[in-house]
């Protein structure tokens, strides 16, 4: 059964727009696709497991609403008043919208955070019944008491029992709105007021950001949903989370829906290059099945794992001179279930021991600027450029440089302006970086 069209937004890493975009309209069949700067919006009938096989995005929402800046005032009250119209409706729309919600979300594979969860309100439930029982049985034993010493004073009126049983009422009722029971038959409505927990998580920037504050906004927000829809708060482990995102390009509302990012890997355990920028400098390289695939400066190998996950029927082999570093590659592989797919050798990028022409492509993230703490880099690049060139015979780098170097670096690697040339048709800006391909 193909689940039914929803809207949804993701959140993407300065400069991966574009590659976000393209990616949710080949995998996901979407329409609607409209970028801007840090998320994609787009409109897709797939379901979770299909959902969770984006690669260029960071976290992906529900989309509730999205509509243009609200107007700015410096009456706090009425800006207070405008944002809260945005995002509070009838109780109504709520229930709908967490419908869909937990149709998407309900899906999801049972994480340690979630059975954790589960397992402690088990626990709660357990303390309370408990609690529970033994007060019944107090109750049942003064009721006991009291009954008897009715039928003694038998000329007597007797309201003790009454009031214990009204009191035994108010114990179960609040046990049961507390803990529903999913089996129990009742209205859900009911029981989604009392139990429904949640934590409004605001971000705001522009004209906006001069009169209030996230803080300000997430709490008038947190108290309209208590009073409308009698949720109740919950700051560490809510039920549910609600995004705003409020600056003079749109207004935007949404909902998370799974608990951790797409761009956490289940399969890399120590990671490296961030997963979405590796994952769009292997998309660039257009592997194909049979292709034997070179990154001489691997590090911890995580531009090979997403290439190996995406392109499973090509080959690949990555190098690099420290012995942590491909002490984590090699925990990664294993991690990945890719030994078979990634083999791993000890090598300087200056004297690689492979045969000339061995590759069909070469792809690697140089280890140039701040972070590296590498200054020179326009004296080494040359070298690196050249001997990449030597071991592939379909010369395809992918590779990240300050946009102040990549003139001199091409002209001086390359005179024939084959990378200059290279690099005006494939470049994308990430965190500062201009990556050429």
């Amino acid at each position: 059964m193909s689940a039914e069209p929803g809207r949804f937004f993701c959140t993407a890493g300065r400069g991966l727009e574009p590659f976000l975009a393209r990616e949710v309209r080949a995998r996901l069949g979407a329409t609607e696709v409209d970028c801007v700067t840090g998320k994609v919006f787009f409109r897709a009938a797939a379901g979770p497991g299909e959902l969770r096989k984006l690669r260029s995005g960071e976290r992906l929402f529900l989309l509730l609403k999205k509509h243009s800046p609200l107007p700015v005032s410096r009456n706090k009250g009425k800006m207070l008043h405008e944002i809260k119209s945005l995002v509070i409706e009838e109780p109504e729309y709520w229930l709908d919208i967490i419908s869909v919600w937990r149709k998407l979300s309900g899906h999801e594979g049972k994480t340690d955070d979630v059975s954790q969860k589960n397992t402690l309100a088990l626990k709660r439930k357990s303390e309370e019944e408990t609690n529970t029982a033994s007060k019944r049985q107090k109750t049942e034993q003064v009721r006991a008491v009291v009954s008897k010493e009715c039928q003694v004073e038998a000329g007597e009126r007797c309201v003790a029992p009454e009031r214990l049983r009204g009191q035994e009422y108010w114990i179960e009722s609040k046990t049961s709105s507390e803990f529903p029971s999913k089996g129990s038959g009742e209205n859900p409505t009911a029981n989604e007021k009392l139990s429904f927990s949640f934590r409004v998580s605001c971000r705001c920037s522009g004209a906006i950001a001069k009169i209030l504050t996230s803080q300000e906004i997430g709490r008038a927000i947190g108290v309209a949903l208590v009073k409308q829809c009698g949720w109740r708060a919950d700051l560490r482990d809510p039920d549910i989370e609600i995004f705003v995102h409020l600056n003079d390009i749109h207004s935007v509302v949404g909902i998370p829906l799974f608990r951790l990012p797409l761009a956490n890997r289940e399969y890399i355990r120590t990671a490296g290059l961030r997963s979405t920028v590796a994952w769009a400098m292997a998309s660039l390289a257009e592997i194909s099945a049979g292709a034997l695939v070179l990154d001489p400066m691997c590090g911890l190998g995580t531009i090979l794992l997403e290439a190996a996950k995406e392109w499973p029927e090509a080959c690949y082999w990555g190098a690099d001179i420290s012995d942590s570093q491909l002490e984590g590659a090699d925990g990664n592989i294993r991690t990945a279930g890719l030994m078979d797919k990634i083999e791993l050798l000890k090598a300087s990028v200056k004297a690689l021991p492979l045969p000339s022409e061995s590759f069909d492509c070469v792809i690697s993230d140089i280890p140039f600027g701040k972070k590296f703490k590498i200054t020179n880099d326009a004296l080494f690049l040359p070298d690196i450029l050249q001997e990449m060139e030597s071991r592939s015979h379909r010369f395809l780098p992918c590779f990240p440089l300050p946009r102040s170097q990549l003139p001199s670096a091409a002209s001086s690697s390359f005179p024939d302006s084959r990378v200059a040339s290279a690099t005006r048709g494939e470049c994308f800006v990430l965190e500062g970086l201009l990556y050429c391909c």
